[in-house]
Protein backbone atom coordinates (compact mmCIF):
# COMPACT_ATOMS: atom_id res chain seq x y z
CA UNK A 1 0.00 0.00 0.00
CA UNK A 2 1.64 3.36 -1.38
CA UNK A 3 4.83 0.92 -1.43
CA UNK A 4 5.02 0.41 2.14
CA UNK A 5 6.19 -2.78 3.37
CA UNK A 6 6.20 -4.73 6.39
CA UNK A 7 9.51 -5.33 7.95
CA UNK A 8 10.25 -7.39 10.82
CA UNK A 9 13.36 -5.79 13.04
CA UNK A 10 16.34 -8.26 13.06
CA UNK A 11 18.96 -6.76 15.41
CA UNK A 12 23.04 -7.11 13.63
CA UNK A 13 25.00 -9.85 15.07
CA UNK A 14 28.74 -9.33 16.07
CA UNK A 15 29.38 -11.57 12.69
CA UNK A 16 26.98 -8.42 10.39
CA UNK A 17 28.68 -5.78 12.17
CA UNK A 18 32.18 -7.20 11.40
CA UNK A 19 30.82 -8.04 7.51
CA UNK A 20 29.80 -4.09 7.50
CA UNK A 21 33.11 -2.93 8.98
CA UNK A 22 35.48 -5.11 6.08
CA UNK A 23 32.94 -4.18 3.58
CA UNK A 24 33.86 0.04 4.12
CA UNK A 25 37.76 -0.99 4.92
CA UNK A 26 37.36 0.29 8.48
CA UNK A 27 38.95 -1.89 11.46
CA UNK A 28 36.53 -1.03 14.43
CA UNK A 29 33.60 1.06 14.94
CA UNK A 30 35.73 3.87 17.10
CA UNK A 31 37.08 4.34 13.90
CA UNK A 32 33.64 5.78 12.31
CA UNK A 33 34.18 8.81 14.76
CA UNK A 34 37.75 9.87 14.09
CA UNK A 35 36.47 13.14 13.32
CA UNK A 36 34.63 13.67 16.75
CA UNK A 37 37.51 15.46 19.00
CA UNK A 38 38.40 12.55 21.74
CA UNK A 39 37.60 14.40 24.45
CA UNK A 40 33.78 14.05 23.40
CA UNK A 41 34.00 10.84 21.82
CA UNK A 42 32.96 9.09 24.81
CA UNK A 43 31.24 10.83 27.68
CA UNK A 44 30.63 9.11 30.85
CA UNK A 45 26.92 9.53 31.11
CA UNK A 46 26.96 8.89 35.48
CA UNK A 47 23.89 6.55 34.58
CA UNK A 48 22.27 4.88 37.54
CA UNK A 49 23.08 0.62 37.88
CA UNK A 50 20.73 -1.35 35.30
CA UNK A 51 17.34 -2.30 36.95
CA UNK A 52 14.88 -5.11 36.53
CA UNK A 53 11.34 -4.65 34.87
CA UNK A 54 9.77 -4.88 37.91
CA UNK A 55 11.64 -2.18 39.53
CA UNK A 56 11.28 -0.28 36.73
CA UNK A 57 7.62 -0.17 37.05
CA UNK A 58 7.71 0.69 40.32
CA UNK A 59 9.43 3.56 39.63
CA UNK A 60 7.32 4.89 37.08
CA UNK A 61 4.37 4.40 39.43
CA UNK A 62 6.36 6.76 42.12
CA UNK A 63 7.06 9.20 39.34
CA UNK A 64 3.72 9.18 38.42
CA UNK A 65 2.10 9.72 42.00
CA UNK A 66 4.16 12.97 41.95
CA UNK A 67 1.52 14.33 39.80
CA UNK A 68 -1.87 15.81 40.25
CA UNK A 69 -4.75 13.05 40.30
CA UNK A 70 -7.25 15.68 38.24
CA UNK A 71 -10.10 12.81 38.34
CA UNK A 72 -10.20 13.50 42.36
CA UNK A 73 -10.76 17.54 41.41
CA UNK A 74 -13.33 19.65 40.85
CA UNK A 75 -12.11 21.13 37.58
CA UNK A 76 -12.29 25.15 36.69
CA UNK A 77 -9.71 25.07 34.46
CA UNK A 78 -10.30 26.31 30.71
CA UNK A 79 -8.88 28.96 28.10
CA UNK A 80 -8.80 26.88 25.36
CA UNK A 81 -8.62 23.14 26.98
CA UNK A 82 -12.05 22.04 28.50
CA UNK A 83 -13.22 18.91 30.16
CA UNK A 84 -16.77 17.88 28.39
CA UNK A 85 -18.58 14.58 28.39
CA UNK A 86 -16.46 11.80 26.06
CA UNK A 87 -19.21 9.69 24.56
CA UNK A 88 -17.83 5.79 24.83
CA UNK A 89 -18.56 5.80 21.02
CA UNK A 90 -15.32 7.86 20.56
CA UNK A 91 -12.87 5.57 21.75
CA UNK A 92 -14.13 2.57 20.66
CA UNK A 93 -14.38 3.95 17.10
CA UNK A 94 -10.65 5.81 17.37
CA UNK A 95 -8.82 2.51 18.65
CA UNK A 96 -10.30 0.06 15.84
CA UNK A 97 -7.53 -0.91 13.79
CA UNK A 98 -8.63 0.12 10.76
CA UNK A 99 -8.67 3.51 11.72
CA UNK A 100 -5.92 3.65 13.96
CA UNK A 101 -3.49 2.48 11.43
CA UNK A 102 -4.94 4.06 8.56
CA UNK A 103 -2.43 5.01 5.66
CA UNK A 104 -2.31 8.34 4.07
CA UNK A 105 -5.51 8.25 1.73
CA UNK A 106 -3.85 8.76 -1.38
CA UNK A 107 -4.87 5.59 -2.80
CA UNK A 108 -8.72 5.93 -2.98
CA UNK A 109 -8.99 2.30 -3.67
CA UNK A 110 -7.64 1.56 -0.51
CA UNK A 111 -8.21 4.30 1.87
CA UNK A 112 -12.30 4.27 1.28
CA UNK A 113 -12.91 3.84 5.03
CA UNK A 114 -11.12 7.18 5.66
CA UNK A 115 -12.03 9.43 3.04
CA UNK A 116 -15.96 8.66 3.67
CA UNK A 117 -15.22 9.25 7.49
CA UNK A 118 -13.52 12.77 6.49
CA UNK A 119 -16.12 13.61 4.12
CA UNK A 120 -18.86 13.38 7.22
CA UNK A 121 -16.55 15.05 9.13
CA UNK A 122 -16.42 18.17 6.65
CA UNK A 123 -20.76 17.66 5.95
CA UNK A 124 -20.81 17.78 9.73
CA UNK A 125 -18.35 21.09 10.33
CA UNK A 126 -20.07 23.08 7.40
CA UNK A 127 -23.89 22.22 9.32
CA UNK A 128 -22.22 23.29 12.77
CA UNK A 129 -20.35 26.52 11.45
CA UNK A 130 -23.09 27.30 8.70
CA UNK A 131 -20.30 27.82 6.36
CA UNK A 132 -20.12 26.27 2.59
CA UNK A 133 -17.28 24.21 2.74
CA UNK A 134 -14.31 22.64 5.12
CA UNK A 135 -11.11 21.15 5.49
CA UNK A 136 -9.96 18.09 7.24
CA UNK A 137 -8.31 18.83 9.06
CA UNK A 138 -5.63 20.93 10.67
CA UNK A 139 -3.33 20.97 14.11
CA UNK A 140 -5.31 22.62 15.97
CA UNK A 141 -7.09 26.28 16.73
CA UNK A 142 -3.91 28.49 16.51
CA UNK A 143 -2.90 27.04 13.52
CA UNK A 144 -6.11 27.21 11.83
CA UNK A 145 -6.01 30.18 12.25
CA UNK A 146 -2.36 31.24 11.59
CA UNK A 147 -4.28 29.40 7.82
CA UNK A 148 -6.64 31.42 7.76
CA UNK A 149 -4.68 34.85 8.04
CA UNK A 150 -2.62 33.37 5.07
CA UNK A 151 -5.55 32.55 3.03
CA UNK A 152 -6.69 36.18 3.72
CA UNK A 153 -3.40 37.82 2.17
CA UNK A 154 -2.84 35.65 0.05
CA UNK A 155 -6.94 36.25 -1.21
CA UNK A 156 -6.48 40.12 -1.43
CA UNK A 157 -2.78 40.38 -3.04
CA UNK A 158 -1.22 43.47 -3.78
CA UNK A 159 -1.03 46.31 -1.26
CA UNK A 160 -3.33 44.48 1.42
CA UNK A 161 -0.49 43.35 4.31
CA UNK A 162 -1.97 44.58 7.62
CA UNK A 163 -4.22 42.08 9.58
CA UNK A 164 -6.50 43.15 12.50
CA UNK A 165 -7.01 40.86 15.32
CA UNK A 166 -8.97 41.59 18.30
CA UNK A 167 -7.14 41.92 21.85
CA UNK A 168 -9.80 39.48 22.65
CA UNK A 169 -8.45 36.50 20.72
CA UNK A 170 -6.49 33.73 22.60
CA UNK A 171 -3.03 35.30 23.51
CA UNK A 172 -1.32 32.11 21.89
CA UNK A 173 -3.45 32.36 18.87
CA UNK A 174 -2.10 36.18 18.34
CA UNK A 175 0.83 34.27 18.96
CA UNK A 176 1.50 31.76 16.39
CA UNK A 177 -0.17 33.80 13.93
CA UNK A 178 2.82 36.46 14.69
CA UNK A 179 4.79 33.57 14.52
CA UNK A 180 3.44 32.53 10.79
CA UNK A 181 3.92 36.09 9.39
CA UNK A 182 7.56 36.79 11.06
CA UNK A 183 9.81 37.66 8.03
CA UNK A 184 6.72 38.74 5.81
CA UNK A 185 6.11 42.01 4.63
CA UNK A 186 2.41 41.30 6.50
CA UNK A 187 1.83 43.12 10.06
CA UNK A 188 -0.83 42.60 13.05
CA UNK A 189 -2.08 45.68 15.10
CA UNK A 190 -5.17 45.27 17.15
CA UNK A 191 -4.62 43.72 19.76
CA UNK A 192 -2.29 46.09 21.33
CA UNK A 193 -4.52 47.19 23.82
CA UNK A 194 -7.70 45.22 25.45
CA UNK A 195 -9.28 48.21 25.46
CA UNK A 196 -9.54 47.89 21.47
CA UNK A 197 -13.01 47.13 21.18
CA UNK A 198 -15.36 46.35 18.04
CA UNK A 199 -15.47 50.13 17.26
CA UNK A 200 -11.91 50.48 17.56
CA UNK A 201 -11.18 47.50 15.07
CA UNK A 202 -13.68 48.79 12.72
CA UNK A 203 -12.00 52.11 12.45
CA UNK A 204 -8.21 50.31 11.97
CA UNK A 205 -10.13 48.80 8.44
CA UNK A 206 -8.56 50.89 5.26
CA UNK A 207 -7.34 49.94 1.84
CA UNK A 208 -4.61 47.87 3.71
CA UNK A 209 -6.24 45.61 5.43
CA UNK A 210 -6.48 41.95 4.03
CA UNK A 211 -8.58 40.68 7.35
CA UNK A 212 -10.17 41.03 10.48
CA UNK A 213 -10.11 38.54 12.83
CA UNK A 214 -12.47 37.97 16.41
CA UNK A 215 -13.18 35.42 18.44
CA UNK A 216 -16.91 34.34 19.74
CA UNK A 217 -17.31 33.88 22.38
CA UNK A 218 -14.04 35.44 23.23
CA UNK A 219 -10.96 34.48 25.55
CA UNK A 220 -12.95 35.73 28.07
CA UNK A 221 -16.37 33.69 27.41
CA UNK A 222 -18.03 36.71 26.67
CA UNK A 223 -20.44 37.25 23.22
CA UNK A 224 -18.59 39.92 20.69
CA UNK A 225 -21.56 42.59 19.12
CA UNK A 226 -20.94 41.38 15.37
CA UNK A 227 -24.63 42.86 13.99
CA UNK A 228 -23.38 45.02 10.87
CA UNK A 229 -19.26 44.12 11.33
CA UNK A 230 -19.46 41.48 8.02
CA UNK A 231 -21.07 44.39 6.21
CA UNK A 232 -18.05 46.99 7.54
CA UNK A 233 -15.35 44.66 7.11
CA UNK A 234 -16.40 43.92 3.56
CA UNK A 235 -16.95 47.50 2.61
CA UNK A 236 -13.44 47.60 3.21
CA UNK A 237 -12.08 44.94 0.88
CA UNK A 238 -11.06 42.80 3.79
CA UNK A 239 -12.17 39.07 4.64
CA UNK A 240 -14.09 38.20 8.16
CA UNK A 241 -12.35 35.63 10.24
CA UNK A 242 -14.11 33.86 12.71
CA UNK A 243 -12.71 31.75 15.86
CA UNK A 244 -16.19 30.06 17.29
CA UNK A 245 -16.71 27.57 20.35
CA UNK A 246 -17.88 24.04 18.69
CA UNK A 247 -19.77 23.52 21.44
CA UNK A 248 -21.32 27.13 21.77
CA UNK A 249 -22.20 26.62 18.31
CA UNK A 250 -25.06 23.95 19.27
CA UNK A 251 -27.07 27.02 20.88
CA UNK A 252 -26.16 30.07 19.68
CA UNK A 253 -25.72 31.90 15.89
CA UNK A 254 -22.75 29.97 14.13
CA UNK A 255 -20.38 32.70 12.15
CA UNK A 256 -21.87 31.66 8.54
CA UNK A 257 -25.17 33.46 9.33
CA UNK A 258 -23.57 37.07 10.09
CA UNK A 259 -20.74 36.76 7.18
CA UNK A 260 -17.91 35.13 8.19
CA UNK A 261 -15.66 34.40 5.46
CA UNK A 262 -12.96 32.06 7.41
CA UNK A 263 -14.28 29.96 10.51
CA UNK A 264 -12.07 28.55 12.48
CA UNK A 265 -11.87 26.94 15.84
CA UNK A 266 -10.71 24.20 18.00
CA UNK A 267 -11.89 20.90 18.46
CA UNK A 268 -10.70 19.48 21.53
CA UNK A 269 -14.17 20.12 23.24
CA UNK A 270 -15.50 17.77 20.44
CA UNK A 271 -15.03 14.40 21.91
CA UNK A 272 -11.16 14.89 22.70
CA UNK A 273 -9.53 14.27 26.11
CA UNK A 274 -7.14 16.96 27.52
CA UNK A 275 -4.00 14.40 27.42
CA UNK A 276 -1.36 16.81 28.56
CA UNK A 277 -2.58 19.44 25.61
CA UNK A 278 -2.55 17.13 22.65
CA UNK A 279 -2.87 16.21 20.23
CA UNK A 280 -5.29 19.08 19.06
CA UNK A 281 -7.77 19.40 15.96
CA UNK A 282 -7.77 22.14 14.12
CA UNK A 283 -11.24 23.31 12.30
CA UNK A 284 -11.27 25.29 9.15
CA UNK A 285 -14.31 26.05 7.33
CA UNK A 286 -15.06 28.82 4.45
CA UNK A 287 -17.09 30.11 1.59
CA UNK A 288 -17.01 28.20 -1.66
CA UNK A 289 -14.95 31.02 -3.46
CA UNK A 290 -12.00 30.88 -1.46
CA UNK A 291 -12.00 26.54 -1.80
CA UNK A 292 -8.52 26.35 -4.41
CA UNK A 293 -7.15 28.38 -2.15
CA UNK A 294 -7.51 26.21 1.36
CA UNK A 295 -5.18 24.57 2.89
CA UNK A 296 -4.81 20.98 4.10
CA UNK A 297 -6.71 18.13 2.73
CA UNK A 298 -10.60 18.36 1.23
CA UNK A 299 -12.43 14.76 0.40
CA UNK A 300 -14.79 14.87 -2.29
CA UNK A 301 -17.88 13.04 -3.02
CA UNK A 302 -17.78 10.92 -6.74
CA UNK A 303 -18.77 8.03 -8.84
CA UNK A 304 -16.18 5.39 -10.26
CA UNK A 305 -16.57 3.82 -13.51
CA UNK A 306 -18.82 1.30 -12.79
CA UNK A 307 -21.58 4.50 -11.49
CA UNK A 308 -20.60 3.56 -7.50
CA UNK A 309 -20.54 6.14 -5.02
CA UNK A 310 -16.74 6.53 -4.06
CA UNK A 311 -14.54 9.14 -2.32
CA UNK A 312 -11.12 10.63 -2.83
CA UNK A 313 -8.93 13.76 -2.05
CA UNK A 314 -10.05 16.43 -4.21
CA UNK A 315 -9.17 19.81 -5.69
CA UNK A 316 -5.91 20.03 -4.60
CA UNK A 317 -2.79 17.94 -5.84
CA UNK A 318 -0.45 15.61 -3.54
CA UNK A 319 2.19 17.61 -4.49
CA UNK A 320 0.97 21.02 -4.08
CA UNK A 321 2.25 21.39 -0.41
CA UNK A 322 5.76 21.07 -1.88
CA UNK A 323 5.30 24.03 -4.55
CA UNK A 324 7.30 26.51 -2.14
CA UNK A 325 6.17 29.78 -3.33
CA UNK A 326 3.37 28.21 -5.10
CA UNK A 327 1.84 25.88 -2.52
CA UNK A 328 -1.51 26.72 -0.29
CA UNK A 329 0.49 26.11 2.77
CA UNK A 330 3.77 25.13 4.18
CA UNK A 331 2.05 22.84 6.14
CA UNK A 332 0.15 19.48 4.76
CA UNK A 333 0.16 17.12 7.74
CA UNK A 334 -3.29 17.00 9.42
CA UNK A 335 -5.33 15.69 12.38
CA UNK A 336 -7.42 13.13 10.73
CA UNK A 337 -7.69 10.82 13.65
CA UNK A 338 -8.66 13.72 15.86
CA UNK A 339 -10.99 14.83 13.33
CA UNK A 340 -12.38 11.29 13.02
CA UNK A 341 -13.25 11.20 16.89
CA UNK A 342 -14.76 14.66 16.76
CA UNK A 343 -17.21 13.40 13.63
CA UNK A 344 -18.24 10.45 16.16
CA UNK A 345 -18.98 12.73 18.82
CA UNK A 346 -21.07 14.75 16.65
CA UNK A 347 -22.80 12.19 15.34
CA UNK A 348 -23.39 10.59 18.41
CA UNK A 349 -24.74 13.94 20.34
CA UNK A 350 -26.88 15.06 17.29
CA UNK A 351 -28.36 18.51 17.13
CA UNK A 352 -30.08 18.11 20.39
CA UNK A 353 -27.52 16.65 22.18
CA UNK A 354 -25.24 19.71 21.03
CA UNK A 355 -28.07 21.92 22.20
CA UNK A 356 -28.52 20.43 25.58
CA UNK A 357 -24.53 20.78 26.82
CA UNK A 358 -24.29 23.99 25.67
CA UNK A 359 -27.36 24.88 27.06
CA UNK A 360 -25.87 23.26 30.50
CA UNK A 361 -22.74 24.71 29.91
CA UNK A 362 -24.59 28.71 29.51
CA UNK A 363 -26.32 27.93 32.70
CA UNK A 364 -24.31 26.39 34.96
CA UNK A 365 -21.78 29.35 34.24
CA UNK A 366 -24.61 31.48 35.48
CA UNK A 367 -24.80 29.61 38.57
CA UNK A 368 -21.46 29.55 39.11
CA UNK A 369 -20.82 33.55 38.49
CA UNK A 370 -24.00 34.60 40.25
CA UNK A 371 -22.95 31.81 43.80
CA UNK A 372 -19.34 33.21 43.53
CA UNK A 373 -20.38 37.06 43.80
CA UNK A 374 -22.84 36.21 46.54
CA UNK A 375 -20.81 34.20 48.56
CA UNK A 376 -17.66 34.84 48.16
CA UNK A 377 -18.83 39.28 47.34
CA UNK A 378 -16.47 38.67 44.38
CA UNK A 379 -16.69 41.11 41.03
CA UNK A 380 -17.75 38.96 37.78
CA UNK A 381 -16.55 40.06 34.51
CA UNK A 382 -15.41 44.08 35.85
CA UNK A 383 -14.07 44.50 32.79
CA UNK A 384 -17.48 44.03 30.77
CA UNK A 385 -19.95 43.72 33.18
CA UNK A 386 -23.17 43.84 30.52
CA UNK A 387 -22.10 41.73 28.25
CA UNK A 388 -23.51 38.55 28.04
CA UNK A 389 -20.94 35.07 28.10
CA UNK A 390 -20.84 31.27 27.75
CA UNK A 391 -18.96 28.85 29.73
CA UNK A 392 -16.57 31.37 31.07
CA UNK A 393 -16.33 33.96 33.00
CA UNK A 394 -13.89 36.07 34.95
CA UNK A 395 -13.34 36.91 38.36
CA UNK A 396 -11.59 39.85 40.36
CA UNK A 397 -10.02 38.01 43.39
CA UNK A 398 -7.97 40.81 44.80
CA UNK A 399 -5.14 37.90 45.87
CA UNK A 400 -2.25 36.95 43.33
CA UNK A 401 -4.28 33.89 41.17
CA UNK A 402 -1.48 31.63 41.93
CA UNK A 403 -1.36 31.84 45.72
CA UNK A 404 -5.52 31.58 45.59
CA UNK A 405 -4.89 28.48 43.66
CA UNK A 406 -2.40 26.77 45.35
CA UNK A 407 -4.89 27.24 48.62
CA UNK A 408 -7.61 25.78 46.23
CA UNK A 409 -5.55 22.73 45.29
CA UNK A 410 -4.39 21.97 48.28
CA UNK A 411 -6.78 22.80 51.18
CA UNK A 412 -10.04 22.14 48.85
CA UNK A 413 -9.08 19.39 46.10
CA UNK A 414 -10.52 22.37 43.62
CA UNK A 415 -8.23 22.77 40.15
CA UNK A 416 -9.08 26.87 40.03
CA UNK A 417 -9.23 29.20 36.93
CA UNK A 418 -6.74 30.54 34.57
CA UNK A 419 -4.09 33.19 36.06
CA UNK A 420 -5.10 36.15 33.27
CA UNK A 421 -2.14 38.48 34.21
CA UNK A 422 0.12 35.88 32.53
CA UNK A 423 -1.35 37.51 29.12
CA UNK A 424 -3.20 40.98 30.31
CA UNK A 425 -0.77 42.64 32.58
CA UNK A 426 -3.85 45.16 33.46
CA UNK A 427 -5.81 42.33 34.66
CA UNK A 428 -3.48 41.31 38.20
CA UNK A 429 -5.76 39.35 40.03
CA UNK A 430 -8.37 38.39 37.86
CA UNK A 431 -8.82 34.14 37.13
CA UNK A 432 -10.73 33.32 34.26
CA UNK A 433 -13.41 30.52 35.32
CA UNK A 434 -14.29 27.92 33.24
CA UNK A 435 -17.34 25.90 33.88
CA UNK A 436 -19.12 22.56 31.62
CA UNK A 437 -21.71 20.23 31.87
CA UNK A 438 -19.44 17.91 34.01
CA UNK A 439 -19.24 20.10 36.82
CA UNK A 440 -21.81 19.34 39.44
CA UNK A 441 -24.29 22.21 41.85
CA UNK A 442 -21.64 20.69 44.36
CA UNK A 443 -18.43 21.14 42.88
CA UNK A 444 -19.62 24.88 42.06
CA UNK A 445 -21.10 25.67 45.53
CA UNK A 446 -17.47 24.03 46.96
CA UNK A 447 -15.90 26.58 44.86
CA UNK A 448 -17.85 29.52 45.79
CA UNK A 449 -17.20 28.92 49.98
CA UNK A 450 -13.64 28.02 48.70
CA UNK A 451 -13.03 31.09 47.30
CA UNK A 452 -14.63 33.26 49.92
CA UNK A 453 -11.86 31.64 52.80
CA UNK A 454 -9.28 32.51 50.81
CA UNK A 455 -10.16 35.97 49.40
CA UNK A 456 -11.61 37.03 52.59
Amino acid sequence: MGGRRSVSYLPHTDADRRAMLEAIGVAGLEALFADVPARVRFPSLDLPAAISELELARLARELAGANTDIEGCARFLGAGAYHHFRPATVDYVLRRGEFYTSYTPYQPEVSQGMLQAMFEYQSLICRLTAMEVSNASHYDGATALAEGVLLALDSTKGDRTKVVISPTVHPQYREVVRTYLHGSEATVTGDERLENGIAELKAMLDARTAALVIQDPDFFGQFVDVEGLAEAVHAAGALLIVIADPIALGLFRPPGEYGADVAVAEGQPLGLPLSYGGPRLGIFASRKAYLRRMAGRIVGETVDADGRRGYVLTLGTREQHIRREKATSNICTNAALMALGAAVYLATMGKSGMTKVARLCYQKSHYAAAKIHEVAGLSINPHAPLRSYFREFVVRLGRPVAEVNRVLLEEHRILGGYDLARDYPSLQGHMLVAVTEMNTREEIDRLARALKAVCR
